[in-house]
């Protein structure tokens, strides 16, 4: 990150010619997404997990999601009316937001776009939670057929171990992927970028790893789990997600280092994947800060009750946009417009989304490595492999 960083300031020319090197990282990481999901969901829920046993770890990990995202928002919504980063600004009302995605899918069309018509289809788009759906029939399917699923289940067991070693792989060509991503942003932008917008960058940070250090820190001494080693499965995928702003280019490795931590597979093959949509810790606190730091740069003035609509509706609308490409700008350009506010705060943000989005990326794929880690202490798991005694 520091190499490309230098670079990218030294070289603009020569670093955006680095491009199609953080584009070969992200497309090597894509392409072992979908084939892992699948592989560790139908083996973890087959081989050693049943449908009751998910079914009881979706419900956990689901009120997991509401309780923590609705956090999040909250600690948005104070950090942002403490600082106040938009006063000082003007911005028109009704004024073109150009690049900034204006339409969001409603209920009914986000219930039908989580299952998949086509598994192929699905993994080609890289849609996880298709995936998810489809891998958690086929293992049930598995488990139902008894003897004769065994070679379907040796077969994604080695498959799973297969992709984890192609991780390993990919893996080698971080440094290079994650210094080009960082040159390529640089270069291209200028370091200008690291300076625009400067007290609400500042206020995003900050409110962030307060969210990370009081509310996770705490969740992980509450749940009893081990800081050190936690962390140390934690690192790597947080910093990849931080450097490359792709919560897919962490997943692999989130997985891997998770299930090595000491959660069960299917844990963290049903968790990790499922969190990615509905436990959006970072993005959710971007969105409450974004919206009200809009508010305050078109003058506007929202009474507390009013901002107390504004989080609900942002807390229902953030739930649903699973495989919508830039989700974050698409539930805020809608609540935006819900609340005739003007949509070139939307533009203005998207400037300098590059870093906001290195932060709440960096920020989502560590709390669902929380979340897994505490659903496997709610179901009674210790994390040396073994089994503890049911809570009391």
């Amino acid at each position: 990150m520091a190499a490309g960083i230098a670079l990218g300031a030294a070289a603009p020319a020569v670093a955006r010619e680095l491009e199609p090197v953080s584009n070969i990282f992200l497309r090597l990481i894509k392409s072992i997404v979908a084939p892992l999901i699948f592989a560790t969901l139908v083996y973890g829920l087959a081989g050693h997990g049943s449908l009751r046993e998910m079914g009881r770890i979706g419900v956990k990990a689901l009120a997991y999601f509401w309780v923590v995202t609705t956090i999040a928002l909250f600690l948005g919504l104070g950090a942002v009316n403490l600082v106040r980063p938009g006063e000082g600004m003007s911005l028109r009302a009704d004024a073109p937001a150009p690049g900034v995605p204006q339409t969001r899918p409603g209920l009914a069309q986000t219930l039908e776009h989580v299952f998949p018509a086509s598994i192929i289809d699905a993994m080609a788009r890289g849609e996880v939670l298709q995936v998810v759906v489809f891998a958690l029939l086929f293992g049930a399917a598995c488990s139902a057929v008894g003897d004769k699923a065994k070679p379907m289940i040796a077969f994604t067991g080695s498959l799973a171990e297969v992709m984890f070693r192609y991780t390993r792989y990919v893996m080698c060509l971080a440094p290079f992927g994650v210094g080009a991503a960082i040159a390529v942003t640089i270069g291209g932008k200028g370091l200008g970028v690291l300076f625009s917008l400067g007290r609400l960058i500042a206020t995003m940070y900050a409110a962030q790893l307060v969210f990370v250090v009081c509310i996770l820190g705490a969740v992980l001494l509450i749940a009893r789990v081990p800081l050190r080693p936690f962390m140390r499965a934690a690192r790597e995928p947080f910093l990849i997600a931080f450097s490359t702003a792709s919560s897919e280019a962490a997943l692999p490795r989130a997985l891997e280092n998770m299930e090595r931590f000491g959660v069960p597979r299917h844990i963290v093959s049903f968790v990790i994947p499922t969190g990615y949509s509905f436990n959006l810790d970072g993005t959710t606190l971007y969105l409450s800060l974004a919206a009200m730091f809009v508010a305050q740069a078109a003058g506007v003035a929202m009474s507390f009750g009013q901002q107390l609509f504004l989080m609900l509706t942002l807390m229902l609308t953030s739930k649903g946009v699973a495989g919508v490409p830039r989700a974050a700008l698409v539930v805020l350009t809608g609540t935006l417009a819900a609340f005739h506010l003007p949509m070139e705060g939307a533009a203005v943000l998207l400037g300098v989304d590059v870093l906001l989005d290195m932060a709440r990326t960096s920020v989502n794929v560590l709390g669902n490595c929380v979340a897994t880690a505490v659903i496997a202490r709610w179901e009674g798991y210790s994390f040396d492999g073994g089994e503890l005694p049911p809570a009391s």
